[in-house]
This record gives C-alpha cells, sequence and structure tokens, in this order.
C-alpha cells in the first residue's frame, strides 16, 4: 500500500502499515537524507510527462542515488509541484533497480503547494513588470515549480503536520528586510502595500511529524531561496537569511511565539519535541553570497546538533576544477554543491541537522571519485545523508 498526501485536503487514512523495523521498543537507526535532485521542468505538466514512462535519463540517475544510498526519510528539492509525479517516479524509477542497484520502496510521500510562480500583483524587481517570476512570491515560471517532495519508509502523522506557506516576511520580529540603496531609509525596498502579502518561504516551510516506532521525529524541510539574482538591495540575500533563521526561532524554545502556520496555529516546536532540519539553505558557513552569519544562526541555534558530512570528491572537484574555489575559505570536504569554477564555485549549502536528545551516527556527501561518479551530473547538488539513532529516552 502507497500513501501520498497533499495540502490542502489532507486525509490520514485508515489502517497501520508495518514500519521498517519490528521492535516496537529499543532504538531505532534512521537514516535522514536531503537531495536537491533539479526535478524540475520548465514548463508545467513536464515532469508529469517525463515521469509517465521510465527511461527519462537524468530521473533515471535521480533514482540510482537516492537507491544506493537508501535513505529511510528524503527530502527532494526542486521536485515541481505535481501530485501525479508522485507516484510515477515511485512506480517507474524508485521501484524498479537503475544500473544494478535494488529497488527501494517508499510507502509514504507528503507533497503540498509552493509559493514558487505565485504571483503577488507587484513589481517586485522594479523592472516595470508585474507579471515575470521575480513578481512572484517565490521565484518561478509557474505554480509550484521547484517545489519540495518528502519520501518517507515511516508513516507521516499528517494530522499533525504544520506548513508555512503564507506566512508574512513581515510578521517575523526585527526581519532583515531589503534597503533601497537610492533612499536613506531602513528596509524601504518593499512598499507597505508590498509587505501586507509578500510571504517569508520562497516555497514552503513544512514540519512533518515521523512516526518511528512508538518515537516521533518533526522532520522540518524547506528550501530557501539563492541569496542571488537580485541587485544592490540584496533582497534575495535578506529573504534567504530569514528564510534559514524561521527553523532556528521555531526550534528554539520561547522564540517562535510569533510563528503561525496555514491554519493559524500559533508557536513553535515543544521544547520535548525531537526534530532533523534538512534542506538546500543556499548557505555557505564560510563561502558565497549569502548574508555573513546567516547559516551559522541555524548551525548554532541551542538545540540543533551540528553535523559535518563530507567527501573525498568534493575535495578533488576543487581541485581539479580551480578557480573560485581556490580562493575559498571552508574545507571543500564538506561541499554539498558543485558550481565548477566560477563564481560562487563549489559551496556547503545543503544540510540534515538532528535535535539534541537525538544520536547522529555518521553521515556523509554523495559525491563518488570511482566508476559511480558517472551519477554525479544527476543534478548539480548531491545527497547529504546522517544516520540518527532514535531511542526513547
Amino acid at each position: 500500500m502507497r500513501r501520498t498526501w497533499l495540502l490542502p485536503a489532507l486525509a490520514l487514512a485508515a489502517g497501520v502499515l508495518t514500519t521498517p523495523t519490528a521492535q516496537a521498543t529499543g532504538g531505532h537507526t534512521v537514516r535522514f537524507a536531503t537531495f536537491n535532485a533539479s526535478l524540475n521542468r520548465g514548463t508545467a505538466g513536464q515532469l508529469v510527462t517525463d515521469l509517465s514512462t521510465p527511461d527519462n535519463a537524468q530521473a533515471r540517475k535521480v533514482a540510482e542515488v537516492i537507491q544506493r544510498n537508501r535513505p529511510d526519510v528524503l527530502l527532494i528539492n526542486e521536485f515541481d509541484y505535481a501530485p501525479q509525479a508522485v507516484d510515477l517516479f515511485r512506480r517507474n524509477y524508485l521501484e524498479h533497480g537503475q544500473n544494478g542497484a535494488r529497488p527501494v520502496d517508499y510507502p509514504y510521500a507528503f507533497i503540498a503547494p509552493s509559493n514558487t510562480g505565485v504571483p503577488t500583483g507587484f513589481d517586485l524587481d522594479r523592472d516595470g513588470s508585474t507579471t515575470t517570476g521575480n513578481d512572484a512570491h517565490g521565484f518561478g515560471l509557474f505554480e509550484g515549480q521547484y517545489g519540495l517532495l518528502v519520501l518517507s519508509r515511516y508513516p507521516i502523522d499528517t494530522r499533525g503536520a504544520r506548513t508555512f506557506q503564507h506566512f508574512l516576511w513581515k510578521d517575523m520580529p526585527n526581519a532583515m528586510l531589503p534597503d533601497d540603496p537610492a533612499t536613506a531609509a531602513p528596509k524601504d525596498w518593499y512598499s507597505p502595500e508590498i509587505l501586507d502579502v509578500l510571504r517569508l518561504s520562497s516555497k514552503s516551510h513544512w514540519d512533518l511529524p515521523v512516526r518511528i516506532g512508538r518515537d516521533t521525529v518533526h522532520f522540518l524541510v524547506s528550501h530557501p531561496t539563492p541569496p542571488t539574482f537580485d541587485g544592490a538591495e540584496d533582497r534575495n540575500g535578506t529573504r534567504n537569511n530569514d528564510e534559514i533563521r524561521f527553523w532556528a526561532d521555531y526550534t528554539t524554545p520561547a522564540r517562535g511565539r510569533y510563528i503561525y502556520d496555514d491554519k493559524g496555529r500559533r508557536g513553535g516546536l515543544s521544547p520535548s519535541a525531537d526534530f532533523v532540519i534538512a534542506g538546500d539553505n543556499n548557505s555557505d558557513p564560510l563561502d558565497g553570497d549569502s548574508v555573513p552569519g546567516a547559516i551559522d544562526r541555524l548551525l548554532h541555534a541551542p538545540r540543533v546538533v551540528e553535523t559535518h558530512p563530507g567527501s573525498q570528491g568534493g575535495v578533488l572537484a576543487a581541485r581539479t576544477q580551480g578557480g573560485a574555489n581556490a580562493t575559498h575559505r571552508g574545507n571543500p570536504y564538506f561541499d554539498t554543491a558543485d558550481f565548477a569554477d566560477t563564481a560562487p564555485g563549489n559551496l556547503r549549502v545543503d544540510y540534515v541537522l538532528p535535535s539534541r536528545g537525538l544520536w547522529p551516527l555518521r553521515g556523509a556527501v554523495y559525491w563518488p571519485t570511482d566508476a559511480l561518479a558517472r551519477l554525479n551530473d544527476a543534478s548539480d547538488h548531491h545527497l547529504v545523508w546522517e544516520d540518527v539513532l532514535v531511542s526513547r529516552r
């Protein structure tokens, strides 16, 4: 049996599926992963078309990467919001072994609308038009482009799920709103009329409770906007900073009181709740174009445990490509995205971060250097995983 949950119109079907472990008590080792798989397409409906047959070359590579890493709970960034595509990807790709890799089955899936391509009606980039992708709540050529998908071997408690697609940027206390460089006034790139509608999340932020035996782990996922493709006002950089900050506030006791979800429920995560934060945050601790310290706010949040997955592939790529990589301060062992030798070079932007109370065991960035290096062009990002021990305390 396979379950895919959509928003709006969530429903928890009756019955219980067997979890991946038979033990109802004791610890479970669970592999959480994030993968910006670049399964976005240039036109609405194209992803469904591409996945309708089992022979799309890029989708086969993405599926093989997943099969060779076998995460239990997986966030896929840049999967267009196309609910029909979820089953097509599972049935035509993941459940068929790719090039000798074993098939993988995900009985549970969660997909929901994205802010990408949703028009605001305003000229956000001041180019004289209100109808381009830059004028949407999140950049997109159509609604749902570059969306999110979560696949899981464990049940997702959809009744307890929270989404934050509609949270307004201005409602974050001390939001880092962009300045108009032509004026002396602070935070004035956007008019009050724009701020009354402009959402914080460029895609969405989701809190998905995953039931692992008798435990629950909240899978907190998002994909903040790249801090580039703007001007001196840095509207994307400042937004990237605050999208990252959202999870830091949400998971810090008393700091998330201002937050409200799409159903109107207020407040952050319970201080006793276990969580794993995952996603392409588009922010490197030392290099790249994000606001200085943007990702550090999350990495150093009180309840977050920073993990350091890495790969020799990242080291080899930086050495071979040179260019901007040669000037980086960060260790290329931790890079997760291959942006080649031109600016900004390869960066660490994809993260899997468990909470205190969970035990990170080991992790890696999947950047092979052997014969499987043929999979490295499946996406410009690499799958990042972390094995976490979930144990009742």
